[in-house]
Formats: C-alpha cells, sequence, structure tokens
C-alpha cells in the first residue's frame, strides 16, 4: 500500500470525494431561497464530487468510479445509520448543550431523504462514468472539457430530479411547482459551477499527470540502473 505515486493520488482523490459526498447528503435537508427560486444547501459540495470523478474516471477508469461511487453510497447509509442511533439516544437533561429537540431538527433526516440521496447519488455516478467513457473513446486523450463538462450535464440533470422528487416531492413536503423550479434551479447552479471549474480540471490533470510522471521517470532510472 503507498508502494507508488498512482495509490498516494488515488487515496488523496478518493478521500476528497467520499468526504464531499457525505457532507452534501448530510446538509442536504435544508432549503434555501435563491431569488424566487428555492434549492437545497447540499448542492454547494457537488462541484467538487464532479471534479474529482473526471479525474478518478481520466486516470483509474470506469471500474475505479464505480467501486468507489458503491462505497461512497454504503458510507452514506453508513452515516445515516449512525446518525439514525445518535437521534434516538436521549440528550443529558441539563447538561447537553445541544437538546433532543435541536439535534432532530438538524440531522433528523426522513426515511425519504436517505432513499432519493442514495439513489439520486448511484443513478448520477453510473450516467455520468458512461458518458465520460462514451466521450472518451471518440476524443482520445483530445477535449478533456467536452467529457467533463458533458457528463456532468446529462447526470445532474437525473440526479437534481431524483433526489428532490423522492425526497421531497413524494412524500408531499413540497408541491409539483416548487419541485420542478427547485430541481431547475438546483441543476442550473450545479452545471454552472462545472463549467467555471473546468479550467481547474485541467490543472488537476496537469499536476497529476507531472506527478506520476515523475514516478515512472524514477521507475525507469532505478531499473536502468540495476
Amino acid at each position: 500500500m503507498f508502494k507508488t505515486r498512482k495509490e498516494i493520488v488515488f487515496v488523496i482523490l478518493a478521500g476528497i470525494f467520499i468526504t464531499n459526498a457525505v457532507v452534501a447528503e448530510l446538509i442536504g435537508g435544508k432549503l434555501i431561497q435563491v431569488g424566487p427560486f428555492v434549492m437545497s444547501i447540499g448542492i454547494l459540495p457537488w462541484p467538487i464530487v464532479f471534479l474529482t470523478t473526471d479525474l478518478i474516471n481520466e486516470y483509474f477508469g470506469e471500474k475505479g468510479v464505480k467501486k468507489l461511487s458503491f462505497i461512497t453510497a454504503c458510507l452514506i447509509a453508513y452515516a445515516f445509520l449512525i446518525l439514525f442511533i445518535a437521534i434516538v439516544i436521549p440528550a443529558a437533561k441539563g447538561i447537553s448543550p445541544v437538546n433532543d429537540d435541536q439535534f432532530l431538527a438538524v440531522f433528523g433526516q426522513s426515511m425519504w431523504i436517505i432513499v432519493g440521496s442514495i439513489i439520486a447519488f448511484m443513478a448520477s455516478q453510473l450516467i455520468d462514468v458512461w458518458i465520460f467513457w462514451f466521450f472518451k473513446k471518440r476524443t482520445g486523450e483530445r477535449k478533456i472539457w467536452l467529457r467533463a463538462t458533458g457528463s456532468t450535464v446529462i447526470s445532474q440533470l437525473f440526479d437534481s430530479f431524483i433526489v428532490l422528487g423522492i425526497a421531497f416531492w413524494l412524500p408531499g413536503k413540497i408541491n409539483f411547482d416548487t419541485f420542478i423550479s427547485s430541481a431547475l434551479t438546483g441543476y442550473t447552479f450545479k452545471l454552472t459551477l462545472a463549467i467555471v471549474l473546468t479550467p481547474l480540471i485541467y490543472v488537476g490533470h496537469h499536476l497529476i499527470k507531472k506527478y506520476l510522471d515523475e514516478d515512472n521517470s524514477k521507475e525507469k532510472k532505478d531499473k536502468f540502473s540495476a
């Protein structure tokens, strides 16, 4: 473990990916107002998830992203299980600075939100991977922006509607009009950020390639010396 730079890069990217995905799900129950529109605060960490997904796709392939997505989905479910247990266990009355009602108000995610989050996450990630490789097989190493942004455009359309539909509309927490406007607002926000962050994909791609090339050069040098 950690014998090569490629392993180190994967662990770092996987850590960033998992952390942002889990945090996004934990804070997703809060809706915010953006002008006349409403959207979930949980979309804030997702641009980082997009960025790491594309970099993992580039250097570790389709299988790497799929395996990491399944692991992350399991960790999201685990996080909600721990939160459920924490909610059930009563706070120490008169001692705990946070009482049960306050804790429940923040972390009391319903089963609908849990189900919606996991289904939306897995669906969007699998769609993202498929579209990413659809473009890469046709463009090779060229047009990183096309496969990175193109995969996000489609996958996040599904994600935005699935999570809000299951978590908020189906249980009757929001009406249909609010559901549509919230999904479109969230999708527009994530898509805009994905486009804005496109240069960072090139920066990340360059830094990782340079880092791995140095490792490959060292291995070749050591092999030649031996």
